[in-house]
């Protein structure tokens, strides 16, 4: 026995255990390189976590590793040296220090390969160690899992050794092994095409910690570790040796066991094991592990993944007391833009020195386990409102974010842009196991297939809508919803008939269509394959906010005469009264304001209906390509509408657009419409319908209300920001709007406050 010792060094450090091989001994194909100096150039992975194939890219010269910087990286260059590292291409690459930070040199920066060089020194640069770059800067690989063949790995330290990638629980219990998430059982870690154990000679709880963050749960408890122990040790006395033959509970006396690795040691802040220390066993080793047993771990589930009426209660509790801290934007449980809630307003976090530590602390103060990636650059779309958190430095142990040192900052020193996210470790659940997609064109699009009472099916496509489709794209772990297909005879490339689901009605934030409302018994009008419900999903996903500001800026009264609103009347833009107006004599008293709609999510906001549909409106000159895009009411403060107008979508353009974006979209000569990211379509006060008339309302204190998107026709990346609301005050003659904001931008607390709004005395709106 014997083995390699892992060292543990500080997180920003994230070097962990290596892959490296060396390009000096050209054993063709393998390339071959040499610095300008003439040494020979090492290539290495490094970083957690990771697989064997991905990594932080690390050079060897000079006599010291170091580092590339992400400076005008592209795949070409991940091409050129992933083949350095014997695979055969690259299928991505990674910015921002993925990986984790390097240390050392920065060897290379605005490297520029063209994809087809046999080594980097073949690719232009600003030449060896001249760089501006800071370790958080650290570009990353990710190849493609095939090696090219004949490549010799002529320095490999012990890769396979090296490698703790994949680990799980194995329930011992029977009934633990009939449910999920799995919580307790025996830690086993992937080993080749098996399964190994770890000696727990020494296991502490901040180990079992790091092995539950992994998991996806936000915390350990403790186990009887006494029901995984060899009967004879025990064995109680008033027992005889007889009465424990035959025993078929205990895991280590009907399997044969395998350990990898032994004197694991971590401080619990870890977000991966192989970031602890520890060390392996050189070969296949049984009969170690003296004086003790595979690992046993217990997890606590977190609120979303609890089970059991006691866990449900937990949940709620939880839920009820989490106010502060959210995720949004996201396609699935634990990942999104991070908000926090600071003086009863919702904000973001400035991604400046955002890392996996801090990451994870957001991620098991919500219920789950230790982040997966700490995302910077807005990645789960841009946020609205302050940014309420910069320079976050967490050490990984707060129980809340709030407790981690951080800098307040303004709107000028940090944009929206650099909203900060995460991507945390959830528990598996095995959701995907019962649903599919069939006959798309692509692996993202294709006719719904579900596994229900034990037999595969289709599901009706009456009522199927946005909403179920973005339940289904999440089940399928395939990002958000792009249509929601009620007709799928173009995908019938099954022999599944049966129509095994129907009446399903989705909120759209559950985890699997199972979830969702739906008949006991099929009940479908029609039940032929060709009207089976279908959907298309995408990576990426609009997000369509209102610029609250503008609407209470810009919101007056004006008493407009009939005669000019001949077109409206065509549009029903006006209230059901006008039918009886003396036309074309009298007026109506319109409510105007601006609106400005912002695309802040990561896909183009495009209508659902293609070109060939719109329909034309000859009184305005234009075409409809949505049916209603926004609502426009105004209720009472019981939720009651006293005036209403619809704005139908005459027109979807880039009106303007952040400085560094382009215009894509315009309506002039039949152009395409939509809204492109990063640009905001405005409709100004004094065009037609952009209005509520309020002819026949009564003085009194009211809630301005604003629907983007209400019928859900286009998907989106988050709903539950499209609505927005102002108080106003109309005394008959002049109305006061103020106190206006997004839906979700305050806190339970002050949204309260404010549907209780009592009313002005005045004008002077504080």
């Amino acid at each position: 026995m014997g083995g390699v010792r892992g060292r543990r060094e500080l997180f920003g450090l994230l070097c962990g255990v290596w892959l490296w091989v060396s390009a000096a001994e050209p054993s063709p194909p393998a390339p071959t390189g040499q610095s300008r100096e003439g040494s020979p150039l090492q290539f290495r992975l490094a970083g957690y976590p990771r697989k064997h194939n991905e990594g932080r890219i690390e050079i060897f010269h000079n006599q010291e590793w170091g580092t590339i910087c992400d400076d005008d990286f592209t795949l070409a260059n991940a091409h050129v040296l992933c083949r350095h590292l014997g695979f055969v291409a690259a299928t991505g690459w990674t910015h921002s220090a993925k990986y984790g930070k390097g240390t050392g040199r920065i060897w290379l920066d605005n490297v520029n390969c063209g994809g087809s060089e046999k080594s980097v020194v073949e690719c232009r640069s600003r030449g060896w160690g001249n760089s501006d770059c800071s370790h958080e800067e650290d570009a990353g690989v990710i190849c493609k899992d095939e090696r090219i063949a004949g490549f010799v790995d002529s320095n490999v330290i012990e890769t396979e050794q090296n490698q703790v990638e994949e680990l799980h629980l194995r329930p011992v219990v029977s009934q633990a092994k009939r449910s999920l998430p799995v919580t307790e059982g025996i830690v086993e870690v992937r080993y080749k095409n098996s399964w190994a154990q770890i000696c727990d000679a020494n296991w502490t709880s901040q180990n079992s910690r790091v092995i539950c963050g992994m998991l996806g749960f936000p915390a350990e408890k403790k186990v009887n570790r006494n029901f995984y122990r060899p009967v004879s040790r025990v064995r109680p006395k008033h027992r005889r040796r007889e009465d424990f033959r035959g025993t078929k509970r205990l895991y280590a006396q009907r399997h044969q066991l395998s350990y990898r690795l032994h004197s694991v040691s971590c401080l619990g802040n870890e977000v991966h094991i192989s970031m602890c220390s520890f060390e392996f066993y050189r070969s296949n080793a049984t009969g170690v592990c003296k004086g003790g047993m595979p690992a046993v771990v217990g997890c606590v589930p977190g609120p979303l993944f609890a089970t059991g009426s006691a866990q449900k209660k937990k949940r709620q509790q939880k839920q009820q007391g989490q106010k502060h801290l959210r995720l949004k934007g996201g396609a699935k449980p634990g990942e999104g833009r991070v908000e926090v809630l600071k003086n009863n307003e919702w904000g973001t976090i400035c991604d400046d020195r955002w890392n996996l530590l801090s990451a994870s602390v957001v991620c098991r103060e919500l219920g789950f386990g230790s982040a997966k990636e700490a995302l910077t650059g807005a990645r789960m779309g841009q946020g609205m409102g302050p940014i309420h958190m910069n320079e976050v430095q967490c050490a990984g142990s707060e129980r809340s974010l709030w407790s981690c040192p951080y800098k307040n900052i303004t709107q000028e020193a940090c944009k929206h842009s650099e909203d900060a996210g995460v991507r945390c470790n959830v528990p598996y659940m095995g959701y995907e196991t019962t649903i599919r997609i069939v006959g798309g064109r692509s692996a993202f699009e294709g006719r719904v297939e579900v596994k229900h009472a034990g037999r595969w099916g289709t599901v009706c496509s009456s009522g199927w809508s946005t909403t179920e489709a973005m339940v289904a794209c999440r089940q399928l772990s395939l990002g958000y919803a792009m249509h929601a297909v009620t007709e799928t005879w173009y995908w019938d490339a099954s022999n599944v008939t049966e129509m095994v689901l129907s009446g399903v009605k989705c909120t759209g934030q559950e985890m699997t269509l199972s979830h969702c409302q739906h008949h006991n018994a099929v009940n479908c009008p029609k039940t032929g394959t060709r009207f089976a419900a279908g959907v298309i999903c995408s990576e990426t996903a609009s997000d369509l906010l209102l610029h609250a500001p503008l609407v209470q800026e810009t919101a007056y009264i004006e008493d407009r005469p009939l005669h000019m609103l001949y077109c409206a009347a065509e549009e029903n833009c006006l209230s059901s009264s006008a039918r009886n107006a003396n036309w074309p004599y009298g007026h109506r008293r319109l409510l105007r304001f601006s609106s400005q709609i912002h695309n802040n999510g990561r896909a183009d906001f495009r209508p659902k209906a293609g070109r060939h549909s719109w329909v034309w409106h000859e009184c305005h000159g234009h075409y409809h390509s949505m049916d209603i895009f926004t609502h426009y009411d105004l209720l009472t403060a019981n939720g009651s509408k006293v005036a209403e107008g619809h704005k139908a979508s005459f027109c979807l353009e880039d009106t303007e657009c952040h400085e560094d974006v382009g215009k894509r979209y315009e309506c002039a000569n039949f152009g395409e419409q939509g809204i492109t990211v990063g640009c905001w379509d405005l409709y100004r006060h004094d065009i037609d319908c952009q209005w509520i008339d309020i002819t026949d309302v009564q003085p009194g204190n009211y809630i301005l209300q604003v629907v983007i998107n209400p019928r859900y026709e286009v998907a989106e990346s988050d709903f539950t920001n499209n609505a927005m609301k102002c108080n106003c005050k109309y005394d008959g003659h002049r109305i006061w709007v103020h106190s206006c904001h997004i839906g979700d931008a305050l806190s339970d607390e002050a949204s309260r406050r404010f549907e209780q709004y009592p009313g002005q005395l005045n004008n002077q709106v504080v």
